[in-house]
């Protein structure tokens, strides 16, 4: 599998499933990498990283210390799927938290372990998302803002532009992704959590 290297440098996000665990899915840990979510929406762009970014800063921000356990967290999202590509980035938090919506997993018999209805968008929230634990009612707001440092929409036109030669286009993936590293570069930037 080729990729562009800067994938590679990016932090990867450690949880602990229990329910895996449960199951006999070996000890639970499991690792998610950018990647990884480039290979569930098919490509990377800003959305799939501030999906990636708001899932590792919200968990760090609510865990601290600890592993994040997969499962135990309730996701608010402010904006509907359609808006913003927000279903994308909701697609990308779930993935990693667990959290599911009226799809999700409704889990065993005796009520541990469910995970259906703990993502929903339209929520009635100040921030992009606010990620709640289960456990304590600890909870996080994040922002996600990637015009802080890129303009996602003005690389695309580079291309789009019924102008655009060949050597533009030629150029645009590596300029595209190099965009995307610019993000990872400036997370702090581009990301703002609050503990709630």
């Amino acid at each position: 599998m080729e990729y562009p290297d800067f994938f590679e440098k990016i932090e990867k996000i450690k949880v602990k499933d229990e329910l895996a665990t449960f199951l006999g899915a070996g000890n639970g840990i499991f690792e998610y990498s950018y990647y990884d979510m480039v290979k569930i929406t098919g490509h990377s762009c800003a959305t799939v990283a501030g999906g990636y970014l708001i899932a590792s800063e919200g968990l760090k921000h609510l865990y601290k210390d600890e592993i994040p356990v997969r499962g135990n967290i309730k996701v608010e999202i402010s904006k509907l799927p359609t808006e913003n590509n927000f279903g994308v980035i909701g697609l990308i938090i779930s993935a990693i938290t667990g959290a599911g919506g009226d799809d999700g997993f409704s889990g065993i018999p005796d009520g541990r372990f469910k995970r259906r209805e703990l993502l929903s968008f339209n929520a009635n929230v100040p921030y992009d998302v606010v990620m709640t634990r289960l456990d304590n009612g600890k909870q996080v707001g994040i922002n996600y803002n990637p015009y802080a440092v890129v303009n996602p929409k003005e690389i695309l036109k580079t291309v789009l532009n019924p102008d655009a030669t060949e050597e533009d286009i030629r150029a645009f993936p590596k300029k595209f992704q190099k965009m995307v590293a610019t993000i990872f570069e400036n997370r702090d930037k581009v990301i703002k959590v609050e503990e709630l």
